[in-house]
Formats: C-alpha cells, structure tokens, sequence
C-alpha cells in the first residue's frame, strides 16, 4: 500500500474528525476507496473507536432511482436513526464513474433529495468528514494521468494544516468584521450582506467546523445578493457538464440563470423548492497546494485564485446563535477565476485583486 494513503486516513481520523476511543463511526465507502478503508479501519482500531461500514455506489443509487415509482413518501426512520446514533461519519468517495446518475430523471432526485431531509440533517449532527481517494475515473475525468493525479491529490490533502489555518484566520477576521462583500470582474458585479454572520476558518478539521478533506477556504452564510455573476470553472452537476453559468439576483434570489452548457441541471437545482433560489454560501479559496482545476468541487473550490457560491442550504456555524438560515434540500457549490482582472473587496476594502490576498508577495492595492 502507498504509505500517502495511511498518512491519508491518519489525518482523517485525528485532525479532521478528532476520533477518540468509543466513538461510534459510520464508515462510508465508496467502490474504489478500499485501500483508504483498510488504513482507515486499522486507524480506528488503534485508537478504540466503534466501526460501522456501509457501500456508497452511485451506480446502486442509480439502480435504485431508476427502478422506484418516485413516490419516496416520509423520510424511512432506519437510516435517520443510525445517524442518530452515530457520533462520526467518514464518507469515502472513490466512485468507478463520476457520471453514474446522468440518466435519473430530474424529477425522482429532487423528490429523493426532499424525502431525505431529516436524515442528512442527523448527520449533519456528527462530526462528519467527507474525502476523496484517488481513483482511476477522477484521474481521467481531470484530464490526468493515475499517477499525476494521484500526487496531485495528495499535495492538497497532506498539507501543514495548523499553518494553514493560522494564514486563513486572517481572512476570517476581515469577513467577521464585515458587512459587505462585493465581486467585480469581466461579466460579474455582485454584492451581498455578511452582516452578522460568521465566517468558518475551514481548515479541514471538525474542530473548526469544517467537514471536507482536502479544505483550505474560508466561507460564510451570505444573504441579500445583488447583481450578477459568472461562474466560468467548469463543473460536474448530477452527471452532467456544466460550463460558464450567470446567475442574477435581485431581492435576495436568482430571478434569471443561463448557461453555455448543462443549463437544464441549474434549472432542475433551482426548482427543488424555494430555498434553493438563495444563496446558502460564499467561500474563498486559499489552499495553495491546488494548483489546477480538475473538474471536481471538492479539490476546486478549495483553490487559492477562486470563489465559489452556493444556492440552497446555509451551515449553522455560520448563523447567530438560535437564527435560521436558508433552508433547502440542495446545497449547490458553484467556481468563478479570480487570478485576472478581478477583485474582492469587503466594505469597500480590496482584500484580493487577481487572486493575491492583501498580506501576500504581489499584491497590488
């Protein structure tokens, strides 16, 4: 076994989850995430935690969607109650085909989405982590080499995380002490309210309430978006390609979306319900060990010359105490390239202009 895949699980377990003995963990596993699950497994046992394994496979969702009648009725109690339970859950992507539920029709994923909702919301509960293994199919679909992807993902994954997060509480403090966040460059000007919220230092780990492995962004709950903007990284949506999507907001929600390309999966994300017409998340990536974009959201928007929003859900971390954010079924993360003619600016202020933070070598004011 390549020694990066038992430093891999060793992060997961006690950086980014903090396991400690008798937590009770769901393992989450994708089909070509074994080796990962082995060292993951092994990690757990050394360190005296519960394992439960379960198989992720979007083609057995696939399966499943295609051969149901659509009528999902209440959320099945069996699986919300496992989460219940559970204080962990690790998800292992590894999937054979990142477009194994092209053909679902639209409809019986967002009836699917929506009958679920009380069970993603218990595991949300846990100190839940998601990663990837590199596999053969996310090679290919970043246009990579095995081998090359593989020390790709691994250069994001392995970082020195406690310097990481020392670098991104900057922007941290910038964003908390905000009001205003504005994006300017060619085709996008767009403004949203950060009043009150506050931002997540999502270094990777639970303890800063961030769930994702690789991390590397800093991000909040905005509301009241105005304006317009582009998302020109291409991106993967429920199967489909996606390329150059504006949206345009006024009152706080899109009321016109185009795309060059998938544009029938930003319609079928927006009609879920009314939430996912308004913003749930804005992030800034500043992971410098992501030096290219690879066409998957988890390494993507993690990459220190970029942007991302998402339309639907907002994370609690993120909202005052006993204050409700938007609420939906979706929590859809979209990239716009920051590296040329752009800026983000906060009450006024540029805090990065083509991609260069304000405290970094080459920032130009």
């Amino acid at each position: 076994m390549d020694e990066r895949v038992r430093e891999h699980a060793a992060v997961l377990v006690d950086w980014s989850a903090q396991i400690e003995a008798g937590d009770d963990v769901v393992l989450s596993i994708g089909p070509d995430a074994h080796d990962l699950a082995v060292a993951v497994a092994e990690a757990l046992g050394e360190r005296g935690a519960n394992l439960l394994s379960t198989y992720a496979s979007g083609e057995l969702t696939r399966a499943y969607l295609r051969a149901h009648d659509g009528d999902f009725g209440e959320d099945p109690a069996f699986e919300r109650k496992l989460y219940e339970e559970a204080d962990v859950v690790l998800s292992l992507g590894g999937g054979r085909n990142t477009s194994a539920m092209a053909d679902v029709p639209s409809e019986t994923r967002q009836a699917y989405r929506k009958a679920r909702s009380a069970t993603r919301e218990a595991r949300y509960d846990t100190r839940w982590v998601s990663t990837v293994h590199p596999t053969r199919s996310l090679a290919q679909q970043a246009g990579m080499a095995y081998e090359e992807y593989q020390d790709f993902a691994y250069d994001a994954i392995l970082r020195d995380w406690e310097s990481l997060a020392e670098e991104m509480a900057k922007m941290k403090d910038v964003l908390d002490a905000g009001s205003e966040v504005r994006l300017v460059k060619d085709g996008t000007d767009l403004t949203m309210s950060i009043e009150g919220r506050t931002a997540v230092n999502s270094a990777a780990s639970v303890r800063y309430d961030s769930h994702n492995l690789p991390s590397g962004e800093v991000f909040t709950a905005p509301h009241a978006p105005e304006g317009t903007v582009i998302f020109d990284v291409p991106m993967t949506i429920n199967g489909e390609a996606v390329r150059d999507v504006r949206l345009e907001f006024e009152d706080g929600e899109v009321v016109t979306h185009e795309a060059e390309q998938g544009e029938d999966a930003i319609t079928e994300i927006l009609e879920t319900d009314d939430g996912a017409r308004r913003l749930g998340e804005l992030g800034i990536g500043m992971n410098r060990g992501i030096d290219r974009f690879t066409d998957s959201i988890l390494f993507d928007e993690k990459m220190g010359d970029t942007v991302h929003l998402a339309v639907g859900r907002a994370y609690d971390a993120c909202l005052p105490e006993g204050e409700t954010g938007n609420e939906s079924a979706v929590h859809v993360d979209m990239i716009t390239d920051m590296s040329e003619e752009s800026r983000l600016e906060v009450d006024g202020e540029v805090i990065q202009r083509n991609g260069r933070f304000r405290w970094e070598d080459g920032f130009e004011g």
